[in-house]
């Protein structure tokens, strides 16, 4: 697979992700209590809730939270969430993916449209922009979990489709590699993986890309302020773009950052 997941690494350069700890529990709990609503709240019988549940644990969320999670979908005065992607281009004409659960649709769909409006892009309709993507399962092990060759045969062995190895810098970015496969293979790629390399860092649906969109250091800059915008949204599960940008650009902009 061609270039790298940038924005993984961004974020981890940049250290949002100890910025947005607490934020980040709160969203996987919301993902479980609707998954565990939705279906059975026993995660062995509910495939939805039990990935959930492992992309918290690969999260680092504590137990009780998602026990908690869980017990509250039981109750009856547990949150009824709606379920809704948002599509749109974000400056540079970069596609932008956003998956949200709300308890209002009204407000979540209005803050959603003045962000974009606000950060250079443009909210469109359903479907605007979501044919540039494929729907896939995505398994992250760190760098460290072994080298490229001894990654990618495990991953073909899983039934996977694809591997995207980065080695990071050694520092903040200690590199990852993203094990790719069809969604409706991610529970049984991820259980196959995890009998051979250990527990994974994340497993999850993703928005894979077909194609991407080449920006610079001002369009990047300008498209990361959009993206942060949105994931500071309570209401905002995920944010998924197709940019691509250059080594030297990314490094300026970290550098910048």
């Amino acid at each position: 697979m061609a270039g790298h997941s940038k924005w993984a690494n961004i974020q981890h350069r940049k250290g949002r992700q100890d910025k947005l700890r607490s934020k980040l529990f709160s969203k996987l709990a919301k993902e479980i209590t609707v998954a565990a609503k939705m279906g059975d709240p026993d995660p062995d019988k509910n495939p939805r809730l039990r990935l959930a549940v492992k992309e918290a644990k690969g999260q680092s969320v504590p137990k009780d939270v998602i026990e908690r999670a869980i017990k509250k979908s039981q109750g009856g005065d547990a949150e009824s969430y709606d379920e809704i992607r948002y599509e749109g281009y974000g400056p540079g004409g970069v596609a932008v993916i956003v998956e949200a659960m709300t308890d209002n649709k009204n407000r979540t769909a209005s803050t959603v449209r003045s962000t974009f409006s606000k950060n250079g892009g443009n909210l469109g309709e359903t479907g605007s922009v979501g044919f540039m993507f494929d729907r896939k399962g995505q398994i992250t092990y760190p760098y460290a979990a072994g080298d490229e060759d001894t990654i990618m045969m495990a991953a073909i062995e899983a039934g996977a489709e694809d591997v995207e190895s980065d080695a990071g810098d050694g520092e903040e970015n200690e590199g990852s590699h993203w094990i790719v496969c069809a969604d409706t293979d991610l529970a049984a790629v991820s259980t196959a993986l995890e009998a051979d390399l250990g527990e994974s860092q994340s497993t999850k649906m993703v928005w894979k890309p077909q194609t991407t969109t080449p920006v610079d250091l001002d369009t990047l800059t300008k498209l990361m302020k959009l993206v942060e915008t949105l994931e500071d949204d309570d209401d905002v599960q995920t944010v998924t773009t197709n940019f691509e940008a250059t080594d030297d650009v990314m490094e300026a902009y970290s550098n910048a950052s």
